[in-house]
């Protein structure tokens, strides 16, 4: 991965995405679902960033938003320091505008593989012709003899062998593991800087996730590309960035909630949530403590239409107290460890240690413990 401090390859900036929800065929008006909501993150060359969150938490709307197909309601999407709506928008100007990126180059480098690989490749075209059709649109002056050369090499590659039969295949003859391989095959046939891969290993039997997981890491060596990986399942983003030296974000109704590494966020984690995340993942509980039942107040996830006041996980969160009501914690790094959190509890001078704890939260006693270890931590 590249140094934190170069130019990001990525970057965005306070993103927001609010969509109107018809109710009743438009009859009872609409009401403004907050997919995403101000959320700000950086992805750099040869990076990995794994996005993890309950379904309908927003990450692959954020996802989605950063690869340019999504347009954010606000804030600004860069590519390489190039803002890629305003190149889109100038797309229609002769001369292509006043942008130093054009769209054409940065819809060829944002490219995704989706969690159905089966959906996304057109069923009536063998392999060789899904693969050949983006080297045709963007290298069209490479021959079919080369273009069937550098197909075969890549299907070699990643364990398709024989090259000629799996290429004169259709998808419906391909296992979900083979199909898998062409998307991602596919998004690296057109030099992309940057693969979003939205829940891409979910439909996988487990024995071969972990299997695509390194065959993805090892294609980005040998690519120079970067993941944007989706998942609801905290243990597959842990192997995939644990191996790539990257990071998690863990993402909660909308809002990025904290971002470090796999070793903070599994063996050390700050937000309350990213704590239930980790007892719900079988392949990395930790029941040293006896829990056998999940830390949080409710199960109830509020609606994204009327998302809570303050903290958004206060109406859930075992450790929230009165001022996480009418207080939303921004996203900052505490102790100068890289690691993001937005929580109150991870500043140990915040007037949320004075504040009063709401029903069914923590008792005072825990609290004291807690405020002190994060105290002497911030002392180190």
């Amino acid at each position: 991965m590249s140094d934190a401090d170069d130019e990001p390859l990525l970057s965005l900036r306070n993103v927001s995405v609010h969509f109107e929800d018809e109710q009743l065929f438009g009859l009872a008006g609409s009401e403004t679902v907050h997919a995403v909501d101000d959320v700000s993150l950086d992805v750099h060359e040869n990076d990995v960033v794994a996005l993890v969150g309950e379904s309908g938490c927003g990450k692959t709307t954020l996802g989605k938003t950063a690869i340019g197909v999504q347009r954010p309601t606000d804030g600004d999407v860069r590519y390489r320091g190039q803002d890629i709506w305003e190149a889109k928008d100038a797309k229609g100007f002769l001369g292509g505008g006043d942008v130093t990126h054009s769209w054409e180059k940065i819809r060829r480098s944002l490219q995704m593989i989706h969690q159905d690989p089966g959906s996304s490749l057109n069923s009536n075209f063998t392999i060789e012709s899904i693969l050949s059709a983006p080297l045709k649109k963007w290298e069209p002056e490479m021959s079919e003899a080369d273009r069937r050369v550098r197909i075969y090499g890549l299907l070699e590659y990643v364990g398709m062998t024989p090259a000629e039969d799996y290429a004169s295949r259709y998808p419906h003859q391909l296992s979900g593991g083979e199909q898998q391989r062409v998307a991602l095959i596919r998004a690296l046939l057109m030099n992309s800087d940057l693969i979003l891969a939205d829940e891409a290993i979910s439909a996988l039997d487990v024995s071969l996730r972990a299997e695509m997981m390194d065959l993805m890491l090892e294609l980005q060596e040998e690519f120079d590309t970067s993941y944007l990986f989706i998942s609801h399942n905290l243990a597959n983003a842990k192997h995939l960035t644990q191996r790539a030296g990257g990071r998690i974000g863990i993402m909660y109704l909308g809002e990025l909630v904290e971002v470090g590494t796999p070793e903070q966020i599994i063996h050390d984690p700050q937000h309350p949530y990213t704590k239930v995340l980790l007892w719900a993942t079988s392949d990395l509980q930790n029941r040293s403590k006896g829990v056998s039942t999940p830390p949080v107040r409710s199960l109830d996830i509020p609606e994204p239409t009327d998302p809570p006041s303050g903290c958004r996980f206060h109406t859930r969160c075992l450790d929230a107290r009165e001022v996480c009501t009418r207080e939303c914690p921004s996203l900052e790094d505490h102790d100068g460890d890289g690691r993001r959190t937005a929580c109150f509890r991870a500043d140990p001078d915040h007037e949320y240690w004075e504040s009063e704890p709401l029903d069914g939260a923590e008792t005072e006693e825990n609290a004291a413990g807690d405020r002190g270890e994060r105290g002497a931590a911030g002392d180190d």
